[in-house]
């Protein structure tokens, strides 16, 4: 059951975000409003991918990056995969009962997001160790799909896996149309993303670069499996990014895309390459149809990278004036 569900709404998300035989004689980004943002990205795929164009991109080195969480899907009022590991806390609790005096469990019990936030880094890696360590990496996919595809997002009552925008969808099924190889670049771990990436974006597990925690190998009951530690391998956000993309992709993107701070030495490590390249940020600025927030923000604050992509003339996306649409679900 859980697996047919999954299949239809990653389908779903796939027709929503269109083909590429199916934009080939229309507006490749439908749910993009004309204007500087959406002229920038149809000008540099038309540029690099345009034989004898002085900005020519052989397709070995059309690499696009994608920051997850507030560039592809919504990241408020929490990060998703917090949101994730809180209701494991509550299933947890019972075997628990320190936690109920204890931060950031005592936050997490009761719903206290400010309380949650206020813990940082810290306190999400703590979470995160209690509730999957130990844990089978196959175990943890299957636990992560039921969630996705059932959990509802506080404000939208809806499923999480539903909250992927709709112009980014587009854009990604564009740049695969140009034989761009698009790649995930996110702080969100690595094996929370790589169940479902892609049913939802069409892009492939090895093509997910995140922060991992360690893993051990072991034989139980003589299956060699793969179990969770408690430790934290490498952090893939800030100037962890260009290290991770450097790491396990192993060229530097000529087009890469984000929300915040945390992706700046991403677009930065993109700027930095020869030829033309493409960077972008996307601005919340619509609190109607999703949220508007940016330097102040706990959750994806966007303040030095918002001034350097000024000064340095990087597109930025104004979610409320250039997107037609947000959410795939707007359309039916």
């Amino acid at each position: 059951m859980l697996r047919r569900r999954f299949l239809a709404l990653g389908t779903a998300a796939g027709l929503l975000g269109g083909g590429a035989s199916s934009f080939a004689q229309a507006d490749p980004l439908p749910s993009w409003n004309d204007g500087a943002a959406k002229k920038a990205i149809l000008d540099f795929v038309s540029r690099t991918t345009a034989a004898g164009s002085a900005d020519f991109v052989p397709v070995d080195q059309r690499i696009a990056t994608f920051d997850n969480d507030g560039t592809l899907w919504t990241e408020q009022p929490i990060y998703f995969q917090f949101a994730f590991a809180i209701d494991q806390i509550k299933a947890l609790a019972p075997q628990h009962p320190e936690w109920k005096d204890q931060e950031p469990f005592k936050s997490a019990l009761a719903d206290d997001i400010p309380g949650i936030v206020a813990t940082g880094n810290k306190g999400l890696l703590e979470i995160m160790a209690a509730t999957h360590t130990g844990m089978i990496t196959e175990e943890f996919s299957r636990t992560v799909l039921e969630w996705i595809t059932t959990a509802q997002h506080p404000r939208f009552k809806r499923p999480y896996i539903e909250l992927v925008y709709q112009p980014m969808l587009e854009l990604m099924t564009f740049l695969r149309a140009n034989q761009f190889k698009t790649f995930i670049a996110s702080g969100g771990g690595i094996e929370f993303m790589r169940p479902w990436t892609e049913k939802v974006y069409g892009i492939p597990p090895e093509q997910v670069v995140g922060s991992s925690g360690m893993v051990k190998f072991e034989l139980r009951d003589g299956k060699p499996v793969l179990i969770k530690e408690p430790k934290v391998e490498f952090i893939d956000d800030g100037p962890g990014k260009p290290v991770g993309i450097n790491r396990f992709i192993g060229r530097r993107p000529v087009f890469a895309f984000g929300n915040s701070d945390g992706d700046q030495q991403m677009l930065e490590y993109t700027a930095g390459g020869d030829g033309l390249r493409f960077m972008g940020l996307v601005h919340h600025t619509d609190a109607v149809r999703e949220y508007a927030y940016d330097r102040q923000s706990h959750i994806g604050k966007l303040d030095k990278a918002l001034d350097e992509a000024v000064q340095r003339k990087w597109t930025v996306v104004d979610m409320k004036a250039d997107w037609k649409t947000i959410y795939p679900f707007e359309r039916k």
